[in-house]
């Protein structure tokens, strides 16, 4: 496809097809390089300079902005790692069924990066672009956040090709936080002398009680232990149990509020002892970071005649939680449409792609011209409607 031609849609099912069809579950080093050689070749000539990041083993690619200019880039982020394992190829394939296109990882988020592409050759002078690529989203960008800040820090705005549900764009999103309470207690026999004991177990289901009780349902705030682990044997007083918690929040004053209550927790138990590690994560995608480029986006979808923008608040987070936390501006979910992320049978809805590319190639010449972006943070008129997903 030449630059400024449009959207090619046998062109995007088959670039769709060879990216599902290299297996690249998180931080799978062969299947992401793979992935990253493809996506070189096909953005050659539109983006700079290319960088394969290694960080703590696990690949990342990188390509700068080609020409130096007074308007500050634009990032295009994703990710190319899945949640599917090695294998899972043989059994579901990619398919073409009419509109309905699948295989693992196509939803999340392979159209998304086949889209961008098909963006920046669209626009054909894409000077003002970086892109970013990650290999380890899907199990909390551990590798990828520091890399992630260093290239958004600078930027205009932010634009994440992450999956579209029902179409809407991702305008906001809980963060996260993920710790884990360990007690500390002492063995004893069950039978000869369980009072010389300190059952850590006992101790760990009084806290975890508390624990439960740290949500605020009223600011959709969420707390819930998940995974429990405790004793040795059937007849051995439990000397240690932990718990495993997870943490969501809209406002990143939440997320701040129940990490300083779960380090104010005590031990209830005589003897015993409590240990609390993990943290923050994501802080939240608060909605007021989404608002001037969603209002730039529905504008845009108006005068060019394509599908009306919706918006919507979401509880999973995404790299963009990064990046809104910085300052940035970001707007989430500009992937095709379709549905299933996670699950199998994820599929892309490809009668949605040729609108998509439209949007964020005029997202993208937009922010390029730099006479829009100081209303990229405009405060919100209404917040969009809550709406679950990935």
């Amino acid at each position: 496809m030449k630059p400024g031609t449009g959207y090619d849609p046998e062109q995007f099912l088959t670039r769709l097809r060879h990216l599902v069809g290299i297996e690249s579950p998180t931080g799978h080093t062969p299947g992401l390089e793979a992935i990253y050689e493809l996506l070189t070749e096909w953005s050659d000539g539109l983006l700079g300079t290319v960088h394969h990041e290694i960080r703590d083993g696990v690949p990342h690619l990188y390509r700068e902005e080609r020409d130096p200019s007074p308007v500050k880039p634009v990032l295009i982020l994703g990710h190319a790692d899945t949640v599917w394992p090695l294998g899972t190829l043989d059994s579901w394939p990619f398919r073409v069924d009419g509109s309905h296109v699948t295989g693992p990882g196509a939803f999340d988020m392979k159209a998304g990066l086949v889209l961008a592409l098909d963006a920046l050759h669209r626009i054909g002078d894409a000077g003002h672009v970086r892109l970013l690529v990650t290999g380890d989203e899907e199990q909390g960008s551990v590798t990828s956040r520091a890399l992630i800040e260093e290239v958004a820090r600078d930027c205009a705005a932010v634009l994440v090709l992450e999956p579209s549900l029902d179409g809407a764009l991702k305008t906001a999103r809980k963060g996260g936080a993920m710790f884990e309470v360990t007690v500390h207690g002492r063995a004893a026999h069950a039978g000869l002398e369980p009072e010389r004991g300190v059952n850590a177990l006992i101790e760990l289901s009084q806290q975890v009680l508390a624990i439960n009780d740290l949500g605020d349902p009223d600011r959709g705030t969420t707390v819930s232990p998940t995974v429990s682990r405790s004793g040795s044997t059937r007849n051995t007083i439990p000397e240690s149990a932990r718990v495993e918690i997870d943490v969501r929040a809209w406002h990143r004053d939440e997320l701040v509020r129940v990490e300083e209550d779960l380090r104010a927790l005590r031990s209830r138990t005589r003897g015993s002892t409590l240990e609390l590690t993990g943290g923050i994560n994501r802080f939240p995608l608060e909605h007021h970071m989404s608002a001037g480029l969603v209002t730039m986006a529905r504008e845009l979808a108006r005068a060019e005649g394509l599908t009306p923008v919706t918006e919507a608040r979401v509880g999973g987070a995404s790299d963009g939680n990064f990046t809104a936390a910085l300052g940035v501006p970001t707007l989430d979910g500009l992937g095709p449409g379709g549905g299933g992320a996670h699950a199998r049978g994820e599929w892309v809805d490809a009668t949605s792609v040729g609108d998509r590319t439209a949007l964020v190639a005029a997202l993208l010449r937009t922010l390029g011209s730099g006479a829009e972006h100081d209303r990229l943070t405009a405060a919100p008129a209404t917040a969009p409607a809550r709406q679950e997903g990935a």
